[in-house]
């Protein structure tokens, strides 16, 4: 028999037993037992931290911390995202229609975020890079889509089933149960014989988040390097070096009618 040695043993895991099995000892052994425990992952394992995992990590800490503690603006109010409307998805949309600017030669007809990928809170008072990175963590970019009217209304049918997106742009009335009541772009009725822009994100631009219409696209136009992080705290910056804090407010984008 070849010399069978398992050199470490982690206790609890499906890990133990696809060790056993892969070893090339012969079938002198076979598993009569598993046992296992969640073990939660929380501050409890900061009670005594390694020291040389604390030291080995320590430089690149403090480079890390330097750059995400930085000032980079200011927020007159605190912001949420919530459905069907809200400050903060409101203010995101609007970054992501006026971003549309660098693939368009101006602004798209359309902004449209999920709520989904707003992550956090947007605090009151001075914002770190931390709290843009807190908020919208995904490396999602933008995508700078062309519909033709009817695919444009089945994109506001879309919104309204979830209850509501972040939406700049457009003004839509919808039903407690997802049915879209009414819609208007630009503060005109949608106009079917007509083309439209939107400016969204690629995750949506796929089809994802139950955003069926965005990939019957007649064109899509995605810059590269364009991250919705990267153009949120592009605007922050623009923002404070002009001596404005960030505003955004409730004003009837997406109204529930019960």
């Amino acid at each position: 028999m070849r010399d069978c040695r398992l050199y470490r043993y982690f206790s609890g895991t499906a890990f133990a037993v696809a060790l056993l099995l892969a070893t090339s000892c012969r079938p002198s052994y076979e598993v009569a037992k598993v046992e296992g425990k969640l073990l939660p992952v929380d501050s409890t394992w900061d009670a005594v931290p390694q020291s040389e995992a604390l030291a080995l990590l320590a430089p690149y800490k403090t480079h890390v911390d330097s750059i995400m503690q930085e000032v980079i603006g200011t927020s007159a109010m605190p912001m949420d995202r919530y459905r069907p409307e809200s400050p903060l998805s409101n203010l995101v949309a609007d970054v992501l229609r006026e971003s549309a600017t660098q693939a368009l030669g101006r602004p798209a007809d359309m902004g449209l975020v999920n709520i989904g990928g707003i992550r956090n809170v947007l605090p009151q008072g001075p914002l770190t890079t931390a709290h843009i990175y807190e908020i919208l963590p995904f490396e999602n970019s933008l995508c700078v889509l062309t519909l033709d009217g009817a695919t444009l209304h089945e994109l506001l049918e879309n919104i309204a089933a979830r209850g509501g997106e972040g939406v700049s742009g457009v003004r839509l009335e919808i039903s407690g149960d997802g049915k879209l009541l009414r819609a208007t772009i630009g503060g005109k009725p949608v106009d079917e014989a007509r083309t439209y822009t939107v400016a969204t994100l690629d995750y949506l631009a796929e089809g994802n988040d139950g955003m069926c219409a965005l990939p019957k696209a007649s064109d899509r136009q995605c810059p590269p390097g364009a991250t919705l992080r990267g153009l949120f705290m592009d605007y922050v910056k623009r923002q404070t070096a002009e001596g404005r804090p960030l505003r955004a407010q409730v004003e009837g984008r997406i109204v529930m009618r019960k």
